[in-house]
Parts: structure tokens; sequence; C-alpha cells
């Protein structure tokens, strides 16, 4: 079996996939809606929905080192 620290680190990592999964389910509506407004907004929201899928991991890796 697995130790606890692997199984928590597998159900973070899930739930954080899950969770940006749905949010990339609606990014091509939320980019449209933006993309009325301004071109502009709408390449920051997709620069910083990549980015942040990105930041989320590396700042739980941190955290993680930090707690060993």
């Amino acid at each position: 079996m697995t130790d606890p620290k692997t199984r928590n680190a597998a159900i973070a990592a899930a739930c954080i996939m899950i969770g940006f999964g749905l949010a990339a389910y609606w990014m091509p509506t939320l980019m449209l809606a933006l993309g009325e407004r301004s071109t502009l907004a709408a390449g920051i929201f997709a620069v910083l929905f990549v980015a942040g899928f990105f930041l989320v991991f590396w700042l739980r890796a941190r955290n993680q080192h930090e707690n060993d």
C-alpha cells in the first residue's frame, strides 16, 4: 500500500487537476466573452490560466519541500 504522505499528495494533485480541468472546459466560452470586449484581455486571461496551473504545482512542491 501507500503511505499517508504519498496518498495525500496524490489526492491534492487530483483535486488541482480536476479544478483546472473544469476551468479549461469553460475556457473557450470565457475567451470568446472576453474577446468581444478586448482581445488583449482574452490573451492575458489565457496566459494567466496557463501560468496559474504551473504556479499552483510549484507552490505545492515548495511547501512539501519545506515540510520535509
